[in-house]
C-alpha cells in the first residue's frame, strides 16, 4: 500500500479541523461488496475522502477527528483473515504511517460519537446509511459546512497530487496509443479493448472508470464492445488509469479505423481539435469555467456553419443553445481522487456557488464545472462534436431550430458518430499545464500511429 508521507496527512487533517472548528467530524470509510455472496467480493476501493484524510485502504475503517484528538476506527486481522489473505502489514502500523497513534474497534465507535455534535459527508453506499442511523443513532442530515470544507481543500491539488495525477495521464496515454496502433478494419471493439487492458495491468495501474469505446461515438457513454470495425468508421476512445495511490486520468482520443480520416472526418475533427486547444489556452485563475464552454460552442456552431449544417447569427444561436444538439454534454469536469471528482458530496458544491445557477439548456445543463477556476484545480477538457440520429429526427419532426439548421445537408452525417477530444489540466497561478507527457491528437500525430 502506497502512502504520502506522514506530515501530508497531519497536515490536511489539521486544515479541515481550523475550517470545521466546533464539533466533532466523522469520515467513514468503505466496506467491501460482495458479488453475491460475502466472501467473494468486487475489487475494493477505499473511500476517496478518507483517502485523503486518512490514507489507508483497507475495508471496515472509519477516522474521528474530536477536537486535538483523532482515531482510526477498524480491526487488525485475525488468523482466519491471514489464512484466506496472507499475513499483512497490521492496522497499527498503516495508522502510525499516516500520524495516528489511537486505535478502537470499530463496535467502540458509538461509545466515542457525540450525537448532536457530528459532523458527516453524505453516504453513497446503503450499508454506510444503515450504519450512521442504526448503529450509531445519527438523524441529522449531512454537514454542509463540513461538505463545503471538504470541498475547498480537496479542489486546491498539491504537488504531491500533481505528480500522481500526471503518472495517471501517461499510463492513460499508453493505453490510447496501444489502442490506436491495435485499430484496423475487421477487429472487434473488444479486441481493443483488450490491449486497454493490457497496458493498464502492465502498469500493475487499475482503470478509473469502465472503458467508453465504441464505433457508435454518438453515444457518449457507450460500453458495448461487441461491434466489428470496418474502413470509413471512426472509434471513439475514452479511458482512463488509476494509480496505486486511487489518483485518476481521463482522456480521449478519436482516430480513423482505416488510418486515415475521410474529409468529412477531418473537418469535424479538426473543429473539435479547434475547441479543445482554444479551450485549454483560455483557462487561467479567475476565469469562468462556463464563459470557456460557450465559448467553444461558439467555436463549434462557427464550424459547422463554415460547412453548411448551419445558417443565421452566431451570437442567437450561442445564446438558444443550438451547439446542444451537436455537443449535449459539458466542457468537463473536476478530477483528482476520483473521474468525476468529490461529485458524491454534491455536484452544486464542486462545480456551482450562490448564485450561479444551472442551465436547462441541452448540453449546458450537463456542465459539472461552471464556476471560476482557481490555482491548483484540475479539470477535464474534452469537447466533442456528435450526430446523433434519434436527436436529429426528433427535432427535425419538431421544427426545432429550423431556421438555423440545414436539416436536409445533415442527412449525410447520421452515420458519422461522433468526436470527442480530452486532456486533463492544471490551473498554474499565470496560465495553465496540461498534465503528462504529450498523447497524439493532431490529424498529423494520430495518422502516424
Amino acid at each position: 500500500m502506497k502512502l504520502f508521507s506522514k506530515d501530508v496527512y497531519i497536515r490536511r487533517r489539521s486544515q479541515l479541523r481550523e475550517a470545521v472548528p466546533q464539533g466533532q467530524i466523522l469520515i467513514m470509510g468503505n466496506n467491501e461488496a460482495p458479488m453475491n455472496y460475502t466472501a467473494n467480493a468486487y475489487r475494493f476501493r477505499q473511500d476517496s475522502n478518507f483517502l485523503y484524510f486518512f490514507g489507508i485502504n483497507m475495508p471496515g475503517l472509519a477516522g474521528l477527528i474530536d477536537g486535538n484528538k483523532t482515531i482510526i476506527f477498524g480491526h487488525e486481522l485475525t488468523l482466519d483473515d491471514i489464512i484466506w489473505e496472507g499475513p499483512v502489514e497490521p492496522l497499527s502500523s498503516f495508522a502510525e504511517k499516516v500520524g495516528v497513534t489511537e486505535i478502537h474497534p470499530l463496535e467502540d465507535l458509538p461509545k466515542f460519537i457525540k450525537k448532536d455534535e457530528v459532523h458527516y459527508l453524505p453516504p453513497y453506499r446503503g450499508d454506510r446509511s444503515i450504519f450512521l442511523k442504526e448503529t450509531l443513532g445519527i438523524s441529522q442530515a449531512p454537514s454542509v459546512d463540513l461538505i463545503k470544507a471538504v470541498v475547498a481543500q480537496r479542489a486546491i491539488k498539491s504537488s504531491e497530487e500533481i505528480a500522481e495525477m500526471s503518472a495517471a495521464v501517461n499510463i492513460s496515454g499508453a493505453m490510447h496509443v496501444a489502442a490506436m496502433k491495435a485499430c484496423k478494419p475487421g477487429k472487434m471493439e473488444y479486441e481493443i479493448v483488450a490491449e486497454i487492458l493490457r497496458t493498464v495491468k502492465m502498469q500493475n495501474a487499475e482503470l478509473s472508470y469502465p472503458i467508453i469505446l465504441s464505433v457508435n461515438g454518438q453515444t457518449l457513454h457507450n460500453h458495448f464492445h461487441g461491434n466489428q470495425m470496418h474502413a470509413g468508421q471512426l472509434m471513439l476512445n475514452d479511458s482512463g488509469a488509476e494509480t496505486e495511490m486511487y489518483y485518476a486520468g481521463d482522456i480521449t482520443r478519436t482516430y480513423p479505423v482505416s488510418g486515415k480520416f475521410t474529409t468529412q472526418q477531418k473537418d469535424i475533427y479538426e473543429i473539435v481539435l479547434k475547441m479543445e486547444v482554444d479551450s485549454i489556452e483560455a483557462m487561467k485563475p479567475g476565469v469562468s469555467y462556463r464563459d470557456i464552454h460557450l465559448h467553444a460552442n461558439r467555436i463549434l456552431i462557427e464550424g459547422l456553419k463554415g460547412l453548411g449544417l448551419l445558417q443565421g447569427d452566431v451570437d442567437t444561436m450561442v445564446s438558444e443553445g443550438v451547439g446542444g444538439m451537436f455537443m449535449p454534454h459539458g466542457l468537463g469536469h473536476a478530477i483528482g481522487l476520483d473521474v468525476h471528482d468529490m461529485e458524491d458530496l454534491g455536484e452544486q458544491y464542486v462545480g456551482y456557488k450562490e448564485g450561479l445557477e444551472r442551465s436547462t439548456q441541452l448540453g449546458l445543463k450537463s456542465l459539472r464545472f461552471a464556476k471560476e477556476l482557481e490555482t491548483g484545480n484540475v479539470l477535464t477538457v474534452e469537447p466533442g462534436c456528435y450526430f446523433i440520429p434519434e436527436l436529429i429526427s426528433k427535432y427535425k419532426e419538431e421544427g426545432k431550430f429550423k431556421e438555423f439548421v440545414n436539416y436536409s445537408r445533415l442527412e449525410s452525417y447520421l452515420q458519422f458518430g461522433g468526436v470527442r477530444i480530452e486532456d486533463n489540466v492544471l490551473v498554474t497561478e499565470n496560465g495553465h499545464q496540461i498534465l503528462g507527457n504529450p498523447i497524439p491528437k493532431t490529424v498529423a500525430e494520430i495518422e502516424n500511429i
